[in-house]
């Protein structure tokens, strides 16, 4: 660790400090606001909400670092995600777990091979027009909720009771919680290891990164650059669709689910800095944390979540106007 902040530039060096004092400020604002008990309570809902965060902007950051493409459709495949898992959940007559599990393999894979038309079909033509693609993935997730109403119908779907592996509960700050919250949290962060282990740790990820870099010279070496983009916009997709699924048992499935995550996406990767995923990684956290806060302090003085709607909007205004390019972006030469 000492090593990793050695190799940092002043520049990152003061990222991390900024980081460090703003997680901080919101650590002391919550227990001289709120309390120990309900600071503890609002903070942990701040990590899980990160989690959550984290798995669909981690392959929005993902799709754009490569692909140079802002999917529009990523809060889609969350939505497409959640019906086909909360219907397979439903559906398959097994044990509570077993169900969670199949619902989880359908969402991904269904999720997955989506994403790998629509690249396949539809983006890879256009990546040289931007613009095009914005106006595409845009449509495509108008689409994808239209199709989703009328297949499942406008009504909101209720959170299903948890897999029976997660059904307890235990005592956190006074309050009894769901161990399927510390599932969601623990998964989170699973994830976010071994997606970076992936991308810096392994031959697939020295590719992907090269391709970033300069993605005629990977071709030059013999590497079907065109597969590793497909790959990743599928994994990019895989992870929204499992969060999607993930947020079944814990808040059921709406039809505003998309757009709401797609929006907490982009502002937690502009804050990271485009197609940062440390970057990504960091402000998920940071965003999850503020919108908890935020919602708490706006239910305390003002008996309305008005706070919480701007709060992460303000947050990246301000992180704008301090590093244009984003707290871990690379700035433009």
């Amino acid at each position: 660790m000492a090593g990793y902040f050695a190799r940092l530039t002043p520049r990152y060096r003061r990222s991390w400090a900024l980081v460090a004092a703003y997680l901080a400020f919101l650590v002391l604002i919550s227990l001289a606001d709120f309390g120990g008990n309900t600071a503890g309570q609002t903070l942990f809902r701040g990590l899980m909400l990160s989690m959550l965060i984290f798995l669909v902007a981690s392959g929005l950051s993902l799709i754009f670092g490569l692909l140079d493409v802002l999917n529009f459709a990523q809060g889609a495949f969350v939505l497409v995600g959640a019906y086909i898992g909360y219907a397979t959940y439903q559906s398959v007559e097994l044990s509570s777990t077993y169900s969670f599990l199949a619902a989880v393999g359908a969402a991904v894979v269904s999720v997955g091979l989506l994403g790998a038309v629509i690249e396949a079909g539809l983006i890879r033509p256009l990546y040289a027009r931007p613009v095009f693609q914005i106006v595409l993935t845009f449509g495509l997730g108008a689409i994808l909720l239209d199709l989703v109403q009328r297949i499942y119908g406008p009504q909101p779907k209720q959170p299903l009771a948890p897999p029976e592996l997660f059904r307890g509960t235990f005592y956190l700050f006074g309050q009894s919680l769901s161990i399927y919250r510390l599932f969601i949290i623990g998964l989170g962060l699973v994830i976010m290891v071994a997606v970076g282990l992936l991308l810096n740790r392994t031959r697939l990820g020295i590719i992907i990164r090269a391709g970033v870099q300069d993605a005629e010279m990977v071709q030059a070496l013999g590497i079907n650059v065109r597969r590793v983009f497909t790959f990743v916009f599928v994994l990019g997709a895989v992870l929204a669709g499992l969060a999607g699924i993930v947020l079944v048992p814990y808040q059921g499935a709406t039809l505003d689910l998309g757009n709401q995550f797609l929006i907490l996406a982009i502002v937690v990767v502009v804050i990271g800095g485009m197609g940062s995923y440390e970057g990504t990684a960091v402000a998920s956290f940071i965003v999850g944390l503020t919108r908890a806060v935020a919602e708490q302090m706006s239910l305390k003085h003002f008996d309305a979540p008005v706070l919480a709607e701007t709060s992460i909007l303000i947050l990246m205004i301000v992180v704008l106007l301090v590093q244009p390019s984003g707290l871990f972006g690379r700035e433009e030469s």
